[in-house]
């Protein structure tokens, strides 16, 4: 049962950390590259501001994005600004969101998400608070993986175990934390591949970021998972 109040306070958590860690930074490195290929962390900055826009468009009920090539330009655009810019845009935004999201409303409702993806609208507090820490962790300014908070990451590994869970392209998974933890993923089927590790390596590689040591399998090679 997803509790949109307490997530929307973990997202007021996050987004007060990246801020402080942001506001550290001049306008040279805000133009240096992220970890994310081909983008600077300004694209990085950039993106999270719109992104909280863009739940706001969907929490209201309207498209999420004009269009996928609107998004990219928007990125584009705003990439470039200097910090002081974007630091009051990505405060703005942030409020607006959570503005937004602490309005009366029937939080069982369906919404509609980028691509035609549908979920509970009680669920988009946690979507963005995924979007607030793996972003933080792709500015490479010093939050790593295994900074992130431990609800959380248990949290986004059932959240992308479930993602994958059912898919074509993902062989039948038995993940196992190192606490001894288990979820299960992929395909329905046999034989499991095994994969054992840390929740910051699982969750990195789920993400697609992975942390130096890549995590444990039995059965066969890591596989390579399809993008999100």
């Amino acid at each position: 049962m997803m509790d949109h109040a307490h997530d929307l306070a973990s997202v007021h958590d996050a987004t007060e950390r990246l801020l402080s860690a942001v506001a550290e930074l001049d306008n040279a490195s805000v133009t240096e590259p992220s970890r994310l290929p081909g983008w600077t962390r300004g694209h990085v900055l950039a993106h999270l501001a719109r992104n909280a826009d863009a739940l706001v468009n969907v929490l209201e009920g309207r498209p999420m994005y004009v269009s996928g090539d609107a998004r990219d330009a928007d990125i584009e655009r705003d990439a470039p600004r200097t910090l002081d810019v974007h630091l009051a845009d990505l405060r703005a935004s942030a409020a607006r969101f959570q503005q937004t999201a602490s309005a009366p409303a029937d939080w069982s409702r369906t919404v509609e998400l980028r691509g035609g993806v549908t979920d509970s609208a009680s669920r988009v507090p946690f979507r963005r608070w995924i979007e607030v820490e793996l972003h933080h962790v792709d500015l490479g300014i010093g939050y790593a993986l295994e900074d992130l908070p431990e609800e959380f990451v248990q949290r986004e590994i059932g959240f992308l175990a479930e993602r994958f869970r059912g898919h074509p392209d993902v062989p039948p998974l038995l993940m196992e934390q190192d606490d001894g933890r288990r979820v299960r993923s992929g395909r329905d089927g046999e034989p499991e591949l095994k994969i054992t590790g840390s929740r910051a390596d699982l969750v990195g590689w789920l993400s697609g970021r992975p942390t130096g040591s890549a995590p444990a399998v039995e059965g066969g090679p890591l596989p390579k998972l399809p993008p999100l």
